[in-house]
């Protein structure tokens, strides 16, 4: 079991997001979470560059594809090409059940591809799948 799991959010919806959050800290109190309203902030937060908010290892992102500033699929691609963040472990989750959306995230090497309706109103399925993933795999950041 990876103790101290922090989720990095990427989600420009704070509906969302506040459920996300919520149903996280329901299933599972222990793990850390950090909201990014956008992809370029959750790059600043990844580079320890922003200002309030600091995220330790282990972690894993939790991403969001449609947003404004810097979308989920240019975050993948600067991250994949960033020597020091190559290896983060990302999940997306988003509104797209496209299937060119989930070919180029795949891709990208995502841990896996979540569609919001399919996770539930409440993200309760998101939350069990991310706490047993957490009992499952040892991450290393």
């Amino acid at each position: 079991m990876i103790k101290n799991l922090t989720v990095l959010l990427v989600e420009d919806d704070d509906v969302a997001a506040e459920s996300v959050m919520r149903s996280l800290k329901k299933a599972a109190p222990d793990i850390g979470l950090i909201w990014a309203e956008n992809g370029q902030i959750a790059i600043d937060i990844l580079n320890h560059q922003h200002p309030d908010k600091v995220l330790r290892a282990p972690y894993l992102v939790l991403l969001d594809l449609n947003m404004p500033v810097m979308n989920g699929f240019e975050f993948l691609e600067a991250v994949r090409n960033d020597n020091k963040l190559k290896n983060t472990v990302i999940f997306i989750l988003s509104t797209s059940n496209e299937d060119n959306d989930r070919s180029r995230a795949y891709h990208n090497n995502v841990a896996g591809y979540m569609v919001k309706s399919a996770v539930g109103p409440q993200f309760a399925k998101l939350a069990s799948l991310l706490n047993t993933y957490r009992n499952a795999v040892e991450l290393t950041n």
